[in-house]
């Protein structure tokens, strides 16, 4: 059998590019995260500082990774080493690519347990669980659903198999093909529940809340957060961007096609809380009430809604659908890796990959569920992390995708040569040298900011 070399591979146009970026970057952190940390921090004011972030930190990172992958051509660790050499610096550089390519990877074994709520809160829904439902019982839910290692494990198991079949057929049958469908079935999902979110909550207050910034309920806290969200949300510094800049045909405008992923990133950022908000303030529910907005606080809103069923299900299945796209992007570059490294098929390498994520994923699991052997009860530069869970999340997301995005930045600001960036960017000289200044000065002081408040400077 015949090995495909994953850097055969290229979109087949440029909208498939923009469609499979932003449908990677448009995950569980838009629609679950983003509009519970709006609610934390303001709303209005949060929104305006994060939109400020995303075109000053984001778009010049995400050009970076693009850049480097579509140069190298290759998975994101081998793309950076050849530029490394390219450059004549030391190859010791890669570890800009493995970085971002193994925080990745480590994100995913625990996301796909995130995704598998989605998808169990999906059958719930269309089983009727929320009809009726009060404060007590939605609580007995969530907790029921956590706190049983059989149903997160196959709820789980389920994302992992899916997306390993989607990755598997190949780039143009399984993963793009997947992503110009699934997609757009996301956005109209999405765009159907905002609209009926407007016509029955309370859509005046909610576009009041988004839209009207209060700078007295922003702390510094809130900036800083808005600087992280911003940062995460493009799916930067997880070997995602890097890999899928690897399938960029030569001819495509990297400056052009990241500003379009990070516009679409946004609106759809803003229309999930155009679609949650006027649920919430039209039912009398807390804006700010932390990461269970989605699986405890709306689920009471749905009980209050004509057609509960169908709400809730359609809104279950959008959920999954955001999951889903984000799981099949931050999969593909450790599949990359392996069909270089050891000449494997591309199912092979899909194969392997989702056998590993899944054992790793145990961990998870099995720290929701309370066993002994997860709980560690470390304590990292102050914060404590009592599961292996924990630990494996705030590394992950706080430390290695912080690292990656600042030696990204570094990388292709400082250690590149001039003339490769130029060549790859093909951008006017006034473009060149504000993404330049972006990529060399703020972006790494930005990043530094973020883990200044992670040692819990701020």
């Amino acid at each position: 059998m015949t090995t495909q070399q994953p850097t055969h591979n290229r979109w087949s146009s440029n909208f498939s590019f923009v469609l499979a970026a932003t449908a990677a970057a448009v995950g569980l952190g838009n629609i679950w995260k983003f509009p519970y940390i709006m609610g934390e921090n303001g709303g209005g004011a949060f929104v305006l500082i994060y939109l400020l972030f995303i075109f000053m930190i984001g778009v010049p990172v995400l050009m970076a990774e693009v850049m480097i992958g579509r140069r190298g051509r290759s998975s994101p660790g081998f793309a950076a080493r050849k530029l490394a050499t390219e450059s004549g610096v030391h190859p010791a550089w890669q570890v800009t690519g493995w970085m971002g390519m193994f925080a990745g990877f480590m994100i995913l074994t625990f996301y796909t347990v995130i995704a598998g709520w989605a998808l169990s809160y999906m059958v719930k829904a269309a089983r009727g669980t929320f009809v009726g439902i009060n404060e007590e019982t939605v609580g007995v839910v969530f907790g029921s659903m956590v706190g049983s290692a059989s149903e997160l494990l196959f709820f789980s198991t389920i994302i992992i198999v899916g997306t390993v079949l989607v990755v598997g057929k190949g780039f143009k049958h399984g993963l793009e093909r997947a992503v110009r469908l699934l997609m757009p079935l996301l956005l109209v999902l999405l765009v159907i529940i905002a609209i009926y979110a407007a016509n029955i909550g309370d859509f005046g207050a909610a576009a009041s809340f988004i839209f009207s910034p209060n700078f007295s309920e922003l702390t510094t806290q809130g900036v800083l957060i808005a600087l992280g969200h911003a940062f995460f949300t493009l799916s930067l510094a997880s070997g995602v961007m890097i890999i899928y800049g690897s399938y960029l045909p030569k001819g495509t405008s990297i400056v052009r096609t990241s500003i379009w992923i990070a516009v679409a990133d946004t609106v759809v950022a803003i229309v999930a809380g155009l679609a949650i908000f006027p649920i919430v303030f039209g039912y009398g529910l807390e804006p700010g009430e932390g990461p269970g907005l989605i699986f405890q606080t709306l689920p009471l809103a749905f009980a209050a809604m004509p057609f509960t069923t169908i709400t809730a299900t359609v809104f279950f299945v959008m959920l999954v659908l955001a999951a889903f796209t984000s799981a099949i992007a931050m999969i593909e570059a450790s599949v990359a890796f392996i069909q270089e490294q050891f000449g494997m098929t591309r199912w092979g390498a899909a194969i392997t990959s989702g056998a590993v994520l899944w054992l790793i994923g145990l961990a998870t699991v099995f720290s929701f569920s309370g066993a002994a052997w997860t709980q560690i009860d470390w304590n990292f530069f102050g914060k404590p992390l009592p599961t292996i869970f924990d630990a494996i999340d705030h590394i992950a997301s706080n430390v290695l995708l912080p690292l990656g995005g600042l030696m990204a930045a570094v990388f292709t600001g400082w250690v590149m040569k001039t003339q490769f960036t130029r060549e790859e960017l093909a951008a006017s000289g006034s473009v060149y040298t504000i993404w330049q200044i972006c990529v060399r000065y703020l972006a790494p002081i930005a990043i530094i900011l973020i883990f200044l408040q992670l040692l819990g400077v701020f």
